[in-house]
């Protein structure tokens, strides 16, 4: 039995150090994307409360290095679809409302300002 449990947690520990940081085109794209919320002047509802842009990125980039504890995040639709649409603790769907306009879900918001993101071209580096 003690062999039993050292073998568990040997593999354990080999499945924890498989996680990888997200590639860096992706991070570099994921970080465009909350900067783009923090500057918007919109704010982001979760869990029945609403926070500044620069709140919101806080706590999705806390997000965003849990889950890179345990996994990777291979795109930037993935990481909307698994730290930025929902609370992982009560389930309740996030949103963003801007200005006067009608709360909208912040998978819409934020799929809507990577399109954007992704249509602006690249400027030339220096």
């Amino acid at each position: 039995m003690p062999r039993a449990i050292a073998a568990f947690a040997l593999l354990v520990m080999s499945a924890a150090g498989l996680a990888a940081s997200t590639a860096a085109p992706v991070r570099a794209e994921i970080d465009a994307l909350l900067a783009r919320l923090e500057a918007s002047g919109c704010r982001f509802g979760r869990n029945d409360e609403w926070h500044a842009g620069a709140a919101a990125k806080a706590h999705l980039l806390r997000k965003l290095e849990y889950i890179e504890k345990y996994g990777t995040i291979t795109t930037t639709e993935q990481f909307i679809d698994a730290a930025a649409t929902k609370s992982s603790v009560s389930g309740a769907p996030y949103a963003v409302q801007c200005g006067n306009a009608a709360a909208v879900p912040s998978s819409a918001w934020l799929t809507a300002q990577l399109n954007a993101l992704r249509a602006t071209p690249a400027k030339p580096a220096r």
